[in-house]
């Protein structure tokens, strides 16, 4: 396979970067990024365009037993008893390796990030509400999905924040809608959690995002065939 073909490495490093490639497929492609400064390149481009969308996901406090699991792996007990409290040799060895490694993570994430710096450009937030829906008490509109567009414009991540039942022969699809014009699909998207879409510049000539009901592989005409569900405009 050749891997300094462009597209290949962009579409690998999309999928390793979004956390869809696994198991031996993503062993292979680390071990492949050692070698192939393209692969290494890719993924910091990857990296640069869809961590800042991170910043619409809700943070999640760990459960206590992760930092026990963590806590395990880094000072793990050798001993039970009183003898517990005065490890050996072994014990201290296995917690300075512990140290040195997370020192040598820190220096190169510092590494890192002094080589790329973030991108200047913030992401955009679209709401989209229900098509039709009527504003509350409050003069707001319920939001049923929120999209979050890198600042390039090349990657979006979508994500539903009422839930969404469907049919097992239906499927939505993200359009992006001109100010005049038809408007072109961005492809499928999940009812259920995020969805990685990579459609190349996402922000040119859109000034709306429409999600519409189709069937599973998507329109068949290149157009909405189905209702529009959800709709939302362009905001920064």
């Amino acid at each position: 396979m050749d891997y300094s073909r462009p597209e290949l490495a962009d579409r690998l490093a999309a999928a390793y970067v979004a956390g869809t490639l696994r198991g031996a497929a993503r062993r292979r492609f680390v071990a492949l990024t050692r070698v192939h400064p393209g692969l290494r390149q890719a993924v910091r481009d990857w990296e640069a365009r869809l961590m800042p969308l991170t910043a619409a996901v809700e943070p999640v406090t760990p459960p206590p037993q992760v930092w026990q699991a963590i806590q395990r792996r880094i000072a793990p007990v050798v001993a039970s008893g009183p003898a517990a409290a005065q490890p050996g040799w072994w014990g201290r060895l296995a917690v300075w390796r512990a140290l040195t490694g997370i020192a040598t993570t820190a220096a190169v994430t510092l590494a890192v990030l002094l080589v790329q710096p973030p991108p200047a450009q913030p992401p955009i937030v679209v709401v989209l509400s229900a098509a039709g829906a009527q504003a509350g008490a409050d003069g707001v509109v319920p939001a049923s999905f929120v999209a979050s567009i890198s600042g390039d414009g090349r990657a979006l991540v979508t994500r539903p924040i009422q839930q969404v039942s469907l049919q097992a022969d239906k499927a939505l699809e993200l359009w992006a809608v001109p100010p005049q014009g038809a408007p072109r699909s961005l492809g499928l998207i999940s009812a259920q959690g995020a969805t990685v879409v990579q459609r190349g510049r996402v922000l040119d000539n859109t000034a709306a995002l429409a999600v519409s009901l189709e069937p599973p592989g998507g329109s068949p005409t290149g157009a909405p065939t189905g209702p529009i569900l959800y709709i939302g405009k362009l905001t920064s």
